[in-house]
């Protein structure tokens, strides 16, 4: 990769929370242990069920995120765009993945290792806990978001007033 391509992804990896924080030399260094990898429309950049050790990160395109119902109906759960990352589970876990991620136009992804990700960490401990912070807010954000929405579907599914009237109707007609 020639001075002028660095220069570019390290101006993407700007626009990303995960990297806004680091120095210029913790973001070539990132970069260095990273792979850039492009996808064209409808290309699969992961697959429910796989075991994947990789952190990835949007740096151009979007990315549809999808899971397969029981039927084997795929069901979309949302779009990830420039800017955004994913798989942040796998630099914890060695667990299968989540969802089907499938490219949606033109896409140009940041992929890390694990492994390279961890080495990273303890060469550059102030850079790591950085990026381990936010990555841990993002996930907690993730969830925070998920529990929000599996409330509104429980409370738009069962109503306490609801409820209440069809016991009171049994009472009545008992």
């Amino acid at each position: 990769m020639d001075d002028q391509q660095q220069d570019y992804y390290i101006s993407k990896m700007k626009k990303i929370m995960t990297f806004r924080y680091l120095n210029n030399e913790a973001l070539h260094e990132i970069l260095r242990i990273s792979n850039i990898l492009n996808y064209q429309e409808n290309d699969r950049i992961i697959s429910e069920g796989e075991v994947s050790p990789y952190f990835f990160a949007v740096l151009e395109g979007c990315v549809n995120i999808s899971v397969k119902e029981a039927e084997g109906k795929e069901v979309f759960i949302c779009t990830i765009g420039e800017g955004e990352v994913f798989g942040e589970a796998g630099i914890f876990l060695t667990v299968k993945r989540t969802a089907n991620v499938v490219s949606t136009e033109s896409t140009t992804i940041l992929r890390i290792h694990r492994k390279d990700l961890l080495d990273f960490i303890k060469k550059r401990p102030t850079a790591g806990i950085k990026f381990l912070m936010i990555i841990i807010y993002s996930l907690l954000k993730k969830l925070r978001d998920a529990n929000q929405e599996l409330a509104f579907e429980r409370k738009s599914d069962i109503v306490q007033e609801d409820i209440d009237s069809i016991v009171e109707n049994l009472m009545e007609e008992g």
